[in-house]
């Protein structure tokens, strides 16, 4: 005799690959559960970049803005911004972040600053998400400091460059071309 099938509440996760894990089976937005994940050490690295105008990159980088030390700013906006993220982003776990790093690298011939940010924890889920609020803090803050100056400043390039720990291992940026392969197209 067969055990009977047991059903799945419609509580529970979808899970596979391809799955948007933040959804149950009625499509209601849940919180995920890591409570079985094991503690490991995890490290996530975000970039972006802002252009401006070649006098705008000039003033950022003289520290001859009429509102100061715009990176260290931006920097401190940084920090701040990765250690807020799950207050920013409705799903995500408040983690106990052990280090962040900023870097800015100024780009004078693309008149640019890139960021990147390095977050790292112990614990039971990644730090994709406080990666990318600390890059995206750090870039709004160079944008609100400069604005007065050069509205037409241009956010770009946020994204996810490499996430270390866990389960799902190690991930590392590649350039996509075309829309990403387990999209649907919008008729």
């Amino acid at each position: 005799m067969k055990p009977p099938k047991t059903r799945k509440s419609a509580a529970s996760p979808v899970k596979g690959p391809g799955t948007l894990t933040h959804f149950d089976r009625r499509g209601q937005a849940h919180m995920v559960d890591v409570g079985a994940k094991d503690e490991t050490h995890r490290v996530a690295i975000a970039g972006g970049r802002i252009e401006m105008q070649p006098a705008t990159l000039g003033m950022v980088l003289d520290g001859d803005a009429s509102k100061g030390d715009v990176l260290g700013v931006a920097r401190i906006a940084a920090i701040q911004g990765a250690k807020r993220a799950s207050d920013l982003i409705p799903l995500a776990h408040p983690i106990q972040i052990t280090r962040i790093s900023i870097e800015f690298q100024p780009e004078t011939e693309a008149s640019a600053i890139a960021v990147r940010a390095t977050v790292e924890c112990r614990g039971r889920t990644g730090v994709e998400m406080e990666a990318l609020a600390a890059v995206s803090a750090g870039l709004l803050t160079i944008y609100d400091m400069c604005k007065a100056v050069d509205r037409g400043m241009v956010i770009q390039e946020v994204r996810l460059l490499e996430k270390r720990g866990g389960k799902s291992g190690t991930f590392m940026h590649r350039t996509r071309k075309g829309p990403h392969p387990k999209a649907r197209r919008r008729t």
